[in-house]
């Protein structure tokens, strides 16, 4: 029997993803660059996703 993946564990898992492309860009690209800040905002966005499915659960 296969367990099945929680929403909360895909958008931690893209969060992690995110968060770590995000900080790699600003090093290699600086903080400012249009790549780092482009991540940031997906960032955020996923980040929005997970506050308003914790504060429903």
């Amino acid at each position: 029997m296969a367990t099945q993946e929680k929403p909360l564990d895909k958008l931690e898992y893209k969060i992690k993803l995110l968060r770590s492309l995000m900080i790699n860009t600003g090093h290699l690209r600086g903080l400012t660059h249009p790549h780092t800040i482009k991540n940031s905002q997906k960032l955020d966005i996923y980040l929005n996703k997970y506050g308003k499915i914790r504060s429903l659960g």
